[in-house]
């Protein structure tokens, strides 16, 4: 009995101990390739910034321009153009029907002084039809809100009034939500004094959740993947879309003297015009048609022929000669 007793007690501590083996094995192997990850990322770098440098001298009827970081960039996604900024880029071509020309100023790494410091000064070189701008994420490790603010303040003062701006994303962990928070209550309250409309990065990666984050993470577990990229890029469509809607109207119904002198105002005005041409080839198509006092007029003065069915009924009533 007592043998039986402790072959049971051994193994059930062998038992244990396998599970704890097996664990610390799986933490091992799990730290090794998030640590592989990264290296792979860190090989990224140079090879995502090169092509979208190359990129940068196609001609686009249109001109897309990012402001951000490594995620603008597309890192972590199979190819640099599957990353949310080759996407909305590709969005754009569809809706818009024209050509695109992307113009990437994003830099791996980048805070918002960095942005600041370094995509600013680029961004005097550009005049785009759509902006978008996606950065502070880098700041949360050491965050100060003061200096992120002030930062954000002087980046959304140099872009354009239509630039669309995004949350920085949810990242799970309670103390960098907490600062997150924070971050994105400056976003939103900086944007609105702007005028510029905000992306809901936040609202969207937080929806998905933590389990499918963690599926649509790259292996280093910080950055996108395919699947990951696309829902970013979800939080920018509509407003890309509502963008490029304006521009089309804008280049269809003003002209480059108008459209400059109008600034702002040149959507609203556009959009006014489109809707009166909307308005005037209802009335046109209308136009030709009687309305029902019409109709019943000249059916009674017989200016109109009768509906096949009130003749059949007319020759019923009155006989056969």
């Amino acid at each position: 009995m007592k043998s039986r007793t402790i072959v049971a007690l051994l193994s059930s501590i062998l038992g244990g101990l396998t599970v704890v083996g097996a664990g610390l094995f799986g933490a091992r192997a799990g730290i090794r390739g998030q640590r592989a990850a990264s290296q792979r990322v860190v090989d990224m770098l140079p090879v995502n910034a090169q092509w979208w440098r190359e990129h940068l001298q196609h001609d686009g009827q249109l001109t897309y321009l990012a402001i951000g970081d490594s995620a603008a960039q597309g890192v972590g996604a199979t190819v640099p153009n599957r990353g949310y900024v080759g996407l909305l880029a590709r969005r754009i071509r569809h809706r818009s029907r024209m050509t695109v020309r992307v113009v990437n100023l994003s830099v791996s790494g980048a805070t918002t002084w960095a942005a600041k410091k370094d995509q600013l000064p680029k961004l005097r070189g550009y005049s785009p039809d759509i902006c978008t701008v996606s950065i502070g994420a880098n700041d949360i490790a050491e965050f100060d809100a003061d200096k992120f603010e002030r930062n954000i303040r002087e980046i959304y003062g140099a872009v354009p009034s239509h630039a669309i701006v995004a949350e920085l994303p949810c990242m799970f962990v309670p103390d960098r939500e907490r600062k997150v928070a924070v971050a994105n209550e400056i976003v939103h309250r900086v944007a609105t004094e702007f005028g510029l409309t905000v992306a809901p990065l936040h609202v969207i990666t937080k929806r998905v959740g933590i389990r499918r984050t963690f599926f649509n993470s790259y292996g280093d577990l910080f950055h996108p993947n395919d699947r990951g990229y696309e829902i970013w890029a979800s939080a920018f469509e509509p407003a890309v879309d509502a963008r490029v809607d304006t521009v089309a109207a804008i280049r269809q119904y003003l002209s480059a003297r108008e459209a400059e002198e109008l600034g702002t105002g040149a959507g609203a005005v556009a959009a006014a015009r489109a809707e009166q041409d909307t308005d005037d080839a209802s009335e046109l198509d209308h136009a030709d048609r009687p309305g029902r006092v019409d109709r019943l007029r000249r059916r009674m003065t017989g200016s109109v022929p009768l509906p096949d069915h009130a003749e059949r009924h007319a020759g019923d009533v009155g006989g056969s000669a």
